[in-house]
């Protein structure tokens, strides 16, 4: 890795979005790009790494982000049936290579963000019930966003625990180095 890494497109970079629906779908592309970004630059030997047991890799992080997106958004708000195994997400210890795991992300990531600026405000207030929380279709999107941005910066912690010392640093926002 040399030379100045381009910033990556952010929520807020793009400018104010005109609702809640499409901010929540920009975060999650914003956060898709960021882990894109890691997947790239992470070393093929590390994808399935644990860096101690009981802790996941980036492949486990990735299965688990399709899955808790395709089960809180695309079933839980959407109404599209999912068979979720939270459990296998977090067991796997090899499997897919980086580039289907992104490519699993990414569609699963587009259907929601579709599914997201197509919601009307009415669509935020129904009352749902996901994974034994009462709980209504603006919360469910809170918390599927909130959770990627969490997982997001654990993949990306461990690229930087994967990169040898010498490796340019990992800087997602040049623009503000000066800041």
């Amino acid at each position: 890795m040399t030379g100045v890494q381009p910033p990556i497109a952010t929520a807020l970079s793009r400018g104010p979005a005109p609702s809640f629906q499409e901010l929540a779908a920009r975060y999650l592309e914003e956060y898709l790009a960021k882990i894109g970004f890691a997947v790239e630059r992470l070393p093929a030997e590390r994808l399935w790494w644990r860096p101690a047991p009981e802790t996941n890799s980036v492949g486990n992080l990735l299965l688990h982000l399709c899955g808790n997106l395709s089960f809180w958004l695309l079933d839980g708000v959407g109404g599209e049936p999912y068979a979720r195994d939270r459990a296998g997400e977090f067991a796997a210890a090899g499997g897919a290579d980086a580039a289907e795991l992104m490519h699993r992300l990414s569609s699963v990531v587009a259907r929601c963000a579709a599914l997201l600026r197509g919601l009307s405000p009415a669509d935020l207030a129904r009352p749902l019930r996901i994974q034994g929380y009462d709980t209504n279709a603006l919360a469910a999107v809170f918390h599927a966003v909130e959770h990627m941005s969490y997982h997001t910066g654990q993949v990306l912690y461990l690229l930087k625990q994967s990169l040898p010392p010498e490796t340019e640093r990992v800087e997602l926002y040049p623009q503000h180095r000066r800041e």
